[in-house]
């Protein structure tokens, strides 16, 4: 037991010092020199208190840099240290301190190459504050319009491909909210005038999603709720797009049957669905049970159904016209249920603004 002593005091020793915070987190420092002008001693003792996660201490040099020497070459990256100590010490406000900053920076540094990480930073402060689909949406919508503006404004980055597959998964969420509302409208309530305004627009704006297959058929099935020519017209359309654009879905059959039935062409499958669904099929994550039986505490979505194929809809969202207010399809006026479905969160996404590398690790929390 003897020999052993010594090794468990170190042990002990380490997980004191990692306890109380003093782990050093390595803080990179592209533009540092080995100039030992006061500027750059003030830049490194603030990357030191950084790294140790005294951030107040680190903020207070990096702000006295800057006020002290305007034009340092150092004045840029203090600028992006300030985010970046706000985004490591995490918690709702340090975090909304952080993005102001971030945003600060890419105002007044808008060609510098950390730019673009900066916005990625800033999208995903929200990627990481989303919730799932069935509650409130404000960081799911706030992300998506951050990741867009990085794919518009900074193309040619090194983010880019991150980005995209996080705007996949972001807009995953934001369809499967849409679903979701949209189901319960038209299997609950009955209403399929409130169904086709909800499904509609899912299948516009989110092609991508891994859903849309069966959105497009409750589409089909509330359009086919009216009587009009112009009913059935529209929901061929939305069964003619499962057999063109989801070969794969478990639908396909069923979809081609109504076409026949109604006498309308059958539409050939794309090639390139085939192939982006064969992709995404064969590179889908499977959760293990712990994830699957616990799912429910989390208060985080599930991406992992999220397409890996595909490219994300950067366009502004677009609003299809629902079927007018007289039409023979509204069962009954759309109103808050009294199902486990709490339609008072689900409200509509509105429009987006437009807006590798991995990306930034989770910001921790405010201890």
């Amino acid at each position: 037991m003897r020999k052993f002593f010594p090794v468990l005091v170190v042990l002990l020793a380490v997980s004191l010092v990692t306890g109380c915070g003093l782990r050093r987190k390595k803080y990179e420092t592209p533009i540092a020199t080995d100039s030992n002008q006061p500027d750059k001693t003030l830049f490194d003792k603030a990357v030191n208190d950084l790294e140790k996660s005294r951030f107040d201490v680190a903020r207070l040099t990096l702000q006295t840099l800057i006020a002290t020497y305007p034009d340092s070459e150092y004045l840029a990256k203090a600028k992006l240290a300030i985010a970046d100590a706000w985004y490591r010490e995490g918690g709702s406000a340090g975090l909304a301190q952080a993005e102001l900053e971030y945003k600060d920076f890419i105002t007044f540094f808008p060609m510098m190459a950390e730019a673009a990480e900066a916005q990625l930073k800033v999208a995903m402060i929200h990627y990481y504050q989303m919730e799932k689909a069935s509650r409130d949406t404000t960081h799911a919508q706030r992300a998506e319009q951050e990741f867009k503006q990085l794919l518009l404004q900074f193309s040619d980055s090194p983010f880019t491909v991150e980005a995209k597959q996080r705007l996949l998964e972001v807009q995953e969420v934001l369809a499967a909210h849409e679903f979701e509302v949209g189901r319960h409208y038209y299997q609950t309530r009955g209403n399929a005038r409130a169904a086709i305004s909800r499904l509609e627009e899912l299948t516009v704006n989110f092609p991508y999603y891994s859903q849309a297959d069966e959105a497009l058929w409750i589409l089909g099935q509330s359009y086919e709720k009216g009587t009009e020519k112009e009913h059935r017209r529209r929901a061929a359309e939305a069964y003619a797009k499962i057999v063109s654009d989801y070969p794969l879905s478990p639908l396909v059959e069923e979809a081609k049957g109504k076409l026949v039935a109604w006498e309308m062409p059958v539409p050939d499958a794309k090639p390139e669905a085939y192939a982006r669904m064969k992709y995404d099929l064969e590179h889908r994550e499977e959760k293990g049970l712990i994830w699957k039986t616990t799912g429910w505490m989390r208060k985080r979505p599930d991406v992992s159904m999220a397409s890996k194929a595909g490219e994300p809809v950067l366009t502004p969202r677009q609003r299809p016209e629902p079927p007018a207010a007289g039409s023979d399809v509204s069962v009954e006026a759309a109103g808050p249920g009294n199902s486990g479905l709490q339609l008072e969160t689900l409200q509509p996404s509105g429009s987006s603004a437009p807006a590798g590398s991995s990306a930034p690790a989770p910001p921790p929390a405010r201890k």
